[in-house]
């Protein structure tokens, strides 16, 4: 089954946004978190020099950050 991954860090809102958003509109998703998950130089690594946070992709691909994805959700009418 395809899931949501959500990159994301500590006090970081639209972290905290996108994760609100996956919830209530019950989509499957794992949330991994910089320093317990991965390192910045891995976050740099799959992403790129200058990414911010969050970065989420879908089934392994890259939707971009939090409002990337929540419009994404919407055009596909999963929210």
């Amino acid at each position: 089954m395809k899931e949501f991954a959500v990159y994301s860090k500590i006090g970081c809102p639209y972290c905290t946004k996108i994760v609100s958003v996956l919830e209530l509109a019950e989509q499957r998703f794992v949330e991994y978190k910089l320093g317990r998950d991965f390192t910045r130089e891995e976050f740099y690594d799959k992403f790129g020099r200058g990414s911010t946070f969050p970065r989420v992709t879908f089934d392994g691909e890259l939707l971009g950050g939090c409002v990337e994805s929540i419009k994404y959700l919407r055009e596909n009418k999963l929210v």
